[in-house]
């Protein structure tokens, strides 16, 4: 069986209103029915029979937690997003045991399920670098009805992705410096231009652009195979950003445990 190590990055925090509704600053920390989203998450992962070693990268509030705790290793976080990842991904290469491939989890998925774990993994093809989820509006919709979401239209759909990623330990060291540039230009239209290209711009704001196109330039901008993988279960998408989003979780949790069980 497929088996690999887990990077689980935690160093989301949120605003100061909402931080004031669920008393934390952290993604990670923010409860439902009393349970932190990080330890279902930790919960969801050890049910998964494709996971071995689990690596949680946060603050030192997370680190504190019981379910930080049950992780097999805790990591002081960095300055970004990308330093986070690759903070756990040094430590694991650093073992006796160094892995070959790597899923990385967010901690800020309050729906996350081993179910939905275990259908993304059977989805991904071996021998890609970078497998990404990829869901339509159509079925992000379909299970969270009137639940905000950032999509993208493409000629061949309207998509968004989801927060869990199958890589490969060697893909994602070549392409460290540009996951790092793509993460500082984020905010910036122009630095992502600069990046992507006129042309690549171009058909995306004549909507000409389909998936096989980002697939082609991911390739190009990263110097890895990646893959866009799609039919992956909704919650792998819904991550928690602001408080209209936990608002929403909270009031359909136990009605999307019912659809998804």
């Amino acid at each position: 069986m497929r088996k690999f190590d887990v990077i689980v990055p935690c160093g989301g925090t949120i605003d100061d209103e909402f931080a004031r509704v669920v008393n934390t600053r952290t993604k990670a920390l923010v409860k439902f029915e009393d349970v932190t989203i990080l330890t279902t998450t930790i919960a969801a992962l050890r049910k998964s029979p494709h996971v071995d070693r689990i690596v949680v990268i946060g603050p030192e509030s997370v680190g504190d937690t019981d379910a930080a705790k049950k992780a097999d290793e805790f990591l002081i976080e960095g300055k970004t997003g990308p330093e986070n990842i690759f903070r756990g991904l040094d430590w694991l290469l650093k073992t006796p045991n160094p892995p070959t491939e790597v899923m990385i989890v967010t901690g800020d998925l309050p729906f996350l399920t081993a179910e939905s774990i275990n259908k993304f993994v059977a989805l991904c093809p071996q021998g890609k670098d970078i497998c990404i989820p990829l869901i339509s509006k159509e079925e992000f919709q379909d299970l969270y009805p009137r639940a905000e979401a950032t999509f993208v239209g493409l000629r061949d759909g309207t998509w968004t992705t989801g927060c869990a990623y199958l890589a490969t330990a060697s893909g994602l060291q070549t392409a460290v410096h540009h996951i790092n540039l793509v993460f500082k230009n984020r905010k910036s239209k122009l630095g992502m231009a600069r990046l992507l290209g006129l042309g690549f711009v171009f058909k995306y704001l004549t909507k000409s652009l389909s998936v096989q196109d980002v697939e082609g330039k991911a390739k190009h901008l990263l110097g890895i195979e990646g893959v866009a993988v799609r039919g992956v279960p909704p919650e792998l998408a819904y991550d928690i950003d602001d408080l209209d989003d936990y608002h929403y979780a909270l009031s359909n949790l136990g009605a999307h445990r019912r659809e998804t069980a």
